[in-house]
């Protein structure tokens, strides 16, 4: 552990997965105290994919202190690439809304000190996916040493209205009548049942059929959720299970005769929904089960008094219906504390750029999908 002080400020680094596991409870304060509070900063998911995903990497969470009180964090690891250590977040591309969080009643000069405590890391510069735009993180980076770069359009729908009444809004009566229709056609089929998991025992039971179902849909395709990877499986079990002891993680089944044929997997916290994962057994896809369970799944969440649905992501034609407006996520690249560093960030901000360019146009969004997906951390 190495410490830093700031007056009556304390910064230190943790290092090893025990001193993390400790901060638990408090950690979780600092999160939901967030002006946007994200799930994947909760300590139980971070914790979780250091385990799966941490391997022989260096575990470098920023935590600032007054007196014996945790005041602020930065969930950092610096993790080995070719011929480099770069400082990355915990939770990888998984870390989306990551950033500094800091105390109630506390101010900018706690974000400082945990990015200065950052910058002078032993590692060569800070690659951190997932940064909002009202990032604090990006406020307390001199502009000449961060470089934020748009890499998600994270579609958000506002459901203050009440789901009644931004379904009007949203869907028109034609389309309302379809999908009376497309629900009545799948029922012909068999008996329908949906059911929602949000216990530990719940959510448990459920991921076998989430597992299986998005196996089905993205047979063959370029995935990035990390649900079907043994690997991912692991991972996002432990996770939500941890999650499900704080009443977060939600998933909305429909079984056509006792079968899993679609889910809406959603995550909960400060009044928000975040992710709406959804997958489909492509043999009903004409009956559009996926989307069926993601409008149910929202529709649940406001009669829970969930006034926010962040979507994430990329802004898919099937998101965009419910889209009120979108609020980009970035990726940082920066931080550069030698020379190799240095190159290497900005050849990495170049080949997002010319990535981002390039699946602008129609053929590489149809190859890009078309790849399979090698893992994700």
């Amino acid at each position: 552990m190495v410490t830093a002080t700031d007056a009556a400020l304390r910064v230190e680094t943790v290092s090893s997965e025990s001193e993390f596991a400790r901060l638990a409870d408090t950690w979780d304060q600092l999160v939901r105290a967030m002006p946007r509070p994200s799930p994947y900063l909760l300590h139980g998911w971070l914790l979780e994919w250091w385990r799966h995903y941490g391997g022989d990497d260096e575990l470098a969470v920023q935590v600032a202190y007054r007196g014996d009180r945790l005041v602020g964090g930065l969930p950092l690891c610096i993790r080995r690439r070719p011929g480099l250590r770069v400082t990355e977040f915990v939770g990888g591309t998984w870390a989306i809304l990551a950033d500094v969080v800091v105390a109630t009643g506390e101010n900018a000069t706690v974000a400082g000190a945990l990015v200065r405590q950052a910058a002078a890391a032993d590692h060569d510069f800070a690659n951190l996916f997932g940064l909002p735009g009202s990032s604090r993180l990006a406020s307390a980076s001199a502009p000449e040493t961060l470089r934020l770069l748009q890499r998600l359009e994270c579609p958000i729908l506002d459901l203050r209205p009440g789901w009644d009444e931004v379904y009007r809004a949203k869907f028109s009566p034609k389309n309302r009548s379809e999908r009376r229709r497309r629900w009545r056609q799948l029922g012909e089929l068999g008996t329908l049942e949906t059911s929602r998991a949000r216990t530990r025992e719940e959510i448990d039971a459920a991921l076998d059929d989430v597992f299986r179902v998005y196996a089905l849909r993205w047979q063959g395709r370029r995935d990035a959720s990390g649900f079907v990877t043994p690997q991912g499986m692991r991972f996002h079990r432990d996770a939500l299970l941890r999650l499900a002891d704080d009443d977060v993680p939600r998933i909305l089944m429909i079984r056509l005769d006792g079968r899993a044929i679609a889910f809406a997997l959603s995550l909960h916290l400060a009044g928000a929904a975040y992710g709406v994962t959804m997958a489909f057994d492509p043999a009903y896809g004409r009956f559009g089960p996926g989307v069926e369970a993601k409008l149910q799944s929202i529709e649940a969440a406001g009669a829970e008094g969930i006034e926010r649905v962040e979507l994430l992501g990329a802004a898919a034609a099937h998101k965009q219906r419910l889209t009120d407006r979108c609020d980009p996520v970035y990726q940082g690249i920066g931080l550069a504390s030698t020379l190799r560093g240095r190159v290497a960030a900005e050849a990495l901000s170049r080949g997002i750029r010319l990535r981002r360019a390039a699946k602008r146009s129609k053929t590489a969004r149809r190859l890009y999908y078309r790849v399979p997906h090698l893992g994700r951390s």
